[in-house]
């Protein structure tokens, strides 16, 4: 059996073992969101040795040069040695500023990081409270927002969520690497219908890109969905519909899952421009991909990123 070793630590896996899998079940913490190779969480540096990867296109050829993996993508076929990110030596310090929660599931986690980071809405980061990391998607501005805010799901108990619900302002957390996912708004879309369809705190994601297709004055009609668990869970129906106040061509849908079934099927297209971004749990978004397909959405005009459920 081929052998796995990180540091001085050295196992023996199976031949074609998930990398990933291998790592955490040993005690390695490699954090990860999609398993599918979008979110970029699990990048791990593999020094000597390689794994089979079956997602090749998933990264640059400078950084599998470099030896740069998604461990949820690759296979141990031999002895390999891995660089696992270790958040107290290559992570980035950053300060909790605010703590708050906007409804009684979701807890907004707002950071400075003791250096700039450049970011563009709609990207992601692994955020580090001790050993414990979990991807998150940012949900604040760049160049607006002096800080970067997350929204949490805390319905189900996790462990970065319940390290999360004990922060207080002035604790340090750990930033890993900046990633990109399928969510961004491009100055191309201007005059393009946008919809941005959001299942629970997938709503933070979209609620960046909202916010920088309106600052670069988006002219095409702008449809925002957000489903949540009930009523309640409109965690930020107060902002959005103030901005929809202001910007005549601004909707907000505020959906429940009773009614999910109904509004889906009444959902129609204005136009085959429309440019859609999807974010949420999978089953979620599925169904929101399902009917805009069924609508006659062209696929390339879908962007989508999926929040698995991990605390």
């Amino acid at each position: 059996m081929p052998e796995l070793r990180v540091g001085e630590r050295r196992w023996s896996v199976p031949v074609g073992s998930n990398l990933l899998d291998s790592l955490n079940q040993h005690g390695v913490s490699v954090p990860y969101s999609c398993r599918a190779g979008s979110c970029h969480a699990c990048l791990v540096q593999c020094t000597q040795g390689l794994p089979s990867d079956s997602r090749p296109d998933a990264l640059s050829a400078e950084q599998r040069q470099q030896g740069w993996r998604l461990a949820c993508q690759c296979q141990v076929i031999e002895n390999l040695q891995v660089h696992a990110f270790d958040p107290h030596q290559d992570g980035r310090p950053a300060e909790v500023v605010a703590v708050d929660w906007l409804s009684s599931h979701v807890l907004r986690l707002r950071l400075i990081p003791q250096r700039p980071l450049r970011y563009s809405a709609g990207q992601h980061l692994v955020l580090w409270a001790g050993n414990v990391a979990r991807p998150y998607s940012l949900a604040s501005l760049p160049g607006e927002d002096r800080f970067l805010e997350f929204h949490l799901d805390c319905r189900q108990p996790g462990a970065f969520s319940d390290a999360a619900r004990q922060l207080q302002i002035g604790d340090s957390l750990r930033l890993g690497e900046l990633r990109g996912g399928a969510l961004h708004y491009d100055a191309d879309w201007h005059t393009r219908p946008l919809w941005l369809l959001a299942a629970g705190t997938g709503l933070g994601p979209l609620f960046g890109v909202l916010r920088e297709a309106l600052r670069q004055d988006h002219q095409g009609a702008i449809r925002v969905i957000h489903l949540a668990h009930d009523a309640g869970e409109h965690y930020l129906a107060k902002p959005l519909q103030a901005m929809a106040a202001s910007r005549p061509n601004l909707s907000i849908e505020l959906w429940t899952p009773t009614e999910l079934p109904a509004v889906l099927a009444q959902l129609r297209l204005v136009s085959r421009q429309t440019q859609a971004l999807l974010c949420g749990s999978p089953d979620s978004v599925d169904a929101f991909a399902r009917r805009l397909y069924l609508a006659g959405l062209p696929r390339n005009q879908l962007l989508a990123d999926v929040f698995l459920s991990r605390g």
